[in-house]
């Protein structure tokens, strides 16, 4: 089927090059020519959009991948652990059917990272596969599974990060996953004030679960708002400020998620509570990003509570342990600065606080981790080399030996 180029710099650029190739095949100039006006547009960080000629539909497809290597030491400073691996590979098609106003996204994830095995013994490699309907710029509605719009730690794609991965108050507390409804309503421009309002009607028990044999869903509402106007490309979902932003943008934001009888001691992720046990989980959120100038600052703060009555001890039916829901709340603060445009500094600094009832459980009061970034930024976040050391200080229970004191990772990424 012949496809339409999207992008007509990229058009002219493709013709420039044929014309000299053209010079020795003056009998076939115009054929091939046409041949390279239908190819589709390719980009390195925007995909292979194909579009057929009556605009019937438009499919975008993209790839990603992540090589990670990392150095993990205890506090005497010996190699405990070596990471080597294919982190997460991705393969992505976006678009519409019929009208722009239909609107596909479809993600899948093919690594051992990407492809975990679910406590209900499912292998998963689906991680988006939703329809929307947007009637007009400002709403859209959809229906499938995508991520819930929880924090903004959680909604950042893993592609456009400062660091080699998210924090460890993100890894416990942010949200994942899920099927059910979507909705959003977008107000302002980038000029202005503006909001956006995100909400949710899911299953509560994360990525294509299946069927939940009771009683219970997941609500969750999110609500943005931008004082001088939106960021540019996203930039609210994307890490360091790559698009230099010549005004000050600020972004002010939370959200909470009400999650009925869940079997999971995550609520979206985690593993099986005992004995068929449920829980009625409440998790909260509040975010702030500022970008200016290459500087680019975030706050995150978030927990977990158990509602209704429910304790965060869950007894095992054999008596020989107790299960637990880590309740308690977590803080991270990141800040940066991009220099020439190609390399950013970044220092994060993440402190989990559980709650006393789990301190035991969960081995420490406090937990901080701080950790320096180096990236270099070759084509924005889509092609980019990540190194990252961090330093973990634990007020444990014990004087057991800290196994993962320092980490330094090194990371590729690549996307089409």
């Amino acid at each position: 089927m012949a496809c339409t180029v999207l992008s007509t710099g990229a058009a002219s650029a493709q013709t420039s090059k044929a014309e000299a190739f053209l010079a020795d095949s003056i009998d076939h100039t115009q054929e091939l020519l046409e041949q390279l006006e239908h190819l589709p547009n390719i980009e390195v960080g925007k995909g292979i959009t194909f579009r057929p000629k009556n605009d019937s539909y438009e499919m975008t497809i993209r790839f990603r991948m992540q090589n990670m290597v990392g150095l993990h030491f205890n506090d005497r400073f010996n190699l405990s652990e070596t990471e080597a691996q294919v982190k997460r590979l991705r393969l992505r098609f976006d678009g519409y059917l019929f009208s722009p106003k239909f609107i596909y996204s479809i993600q899948l994830g093919f690594s051992n990272y990407d492809a975990e095995s679910r406590p209900n013994g499912s292998v998963n490699i689906i991680r988006d596969a939703i329809v929307y309907y947007r009637p007009n710029s400002d709403w859209n509605l959809g229906f499938g599974q995508t991520k819930l719009k929880t924090n903004r730690a959680r909604i950042n794609s893993s592609s456009a990060l400062q660091f080699v991965d998210r924090s460890i108050v993100n890894s416990e507390f942010g949200g994942d996953r899920d099927f059910g409804f979507f909705g959003e309503y977008h107000y302002g421009s980038y000029d202005g004030f503006a909001l956006a309002a995100l909400a949710s009607v899911t299953l509560g028990e994360g990525r294509n679960w299946g069927s939940s044999s009771v009683d219970g869903l997941d609500y969750t509402g999110r609500l943005e708002l931008f004082p001088f106007g939106r960021f540019h490309a996203k930039g609210e979902y994307t890490e360091g400020d790559t698009e230099y932003e010549e005004t000050l943008k600020l972004m002010i934001a939370g959200g909470y998620s009400f999650n009925h009888n869940t079997g999971l001691d995550q609520g979206f992720k985690g593993d099986l509570l005992p004995g068929g046990a449920t829980r009625n989980l409440g998790s909260y959120y509040a975010d702030i990003i500022l970008k200016y100038r290459g500087f680019a600052f975030n706050t995150d703060f978030m927990g977990r509570q158990v509602l209704g009555g429910g304790s965060a001890i869950v007894p095992v039916p054999d008596g020989s342990t107790s299960a637990f829901i880590y309740t308690g709340c977590g803080v991270n603060v990141q800040a940066s600065y991009l220099f020439d445009r190609k390399w950013e500094v970044a220092l994060r600094n993440s402190t989990m606080l559980p709650d006393r009832t789990v301190q035991q459980l969960v081995g420490y009061r406090t937990w901080n981790q701080t950790t320096l970034g180096i990236t270099r930024y070759i084509i924005g976040h889509s092609l980019k080399v990540q190194m990252d050391l961090s330093y973990n200080a634990r007020e444990q229970f014990s004087a057991s030996p800290l196994d993962d004191r320092w980490s330094l990772r090194f990371q590729v990424e690549l996307g089409l």
